[in-house]
């Protein structure tokens, strides 16, 4: 697997547009409810690339392709961590406000403390399922449909429950992937 530089330029560019229109006014949430099975369903979906499901994920990797040891599951791990630690730092820095709060969409500028209704930019759920599936495609192609899903679906959730603006989905995206990719091409080398 190679750097696929023109979707995460697309990502970017994205990015950028969805910005634009979000800072003109464009009404860009959905103000669903969803009840019962969707609820449920929804929220183990919400969780892939987690705290929960990536160890999960790792373990299985250890687990059924033991031939590479704990080089790859140790790999996955820290691109999703790396991921979820860059995001939480560039969410602490610019302080963007979530959809339905008071000041929504501001850049409110950077704090220490972890404040939930100013960590919308960018969506660390969308950027960890995707470094998750970044990880997991390029140890295994063969499923990369499967893992390339379920980060989809996860960052639409995030969008359909109006946790983040489309702009903060997409530079998730980006950044989980470009992550991803740098640790998987890299940390492997210095690896046992």
């Amino acid at each position: 697997m190679h750097f696929n530089l023109p979707a995460f330029l697309i990502l970017c560019a994205a990015t950028l547009i969805l910005f634009i229109l979000e800072r003109l006014g464009l009404p860009t949430t959905l103000n669903l409810e969803f009840k019962g099975d969707i609820k449920r369903e929804s929220r183990w979906f919400a969780q892939y690339g987690q705290s929960a499901a990536t160890p999960v994920a790792a373990l299985l990797v250890y687990q059924l392709d033991r031939s590479h040891g704990w080089q790859r599951p140790v790999t996955i791990v820290a691109a999703v961590l790396a991921t979820s630690i860059s995001c939480m730092i560039i969410k602490r820095l610019l302080g963007r406000v979530r959809p339905g709060r008071e000041h929504a969409g501001q850049f409110l500028g950077p704090t220490f403390r972890h404040a939930n209704h100013r960590e919308s930019f960018p969506s660390s759920h969308s950027a960890c399922a995707v470094a998750l599936s970044t990880a997991l495609a390029y140890y295994y192609p063969q499923a990369a449909l499967t893992f390339w899903s379920l980060a989809i679906i996860t960052a639409a959730l995030r969008y359909f429950l109006d946790a983040h603006w489309p702009s903060d989905i997409t530079a998730g995206c980006a950044l989980g992937f470009a992550i991803a990719y740098a640790v998987v091409t890299y940390l492997p080398q210095h690896l046992p």
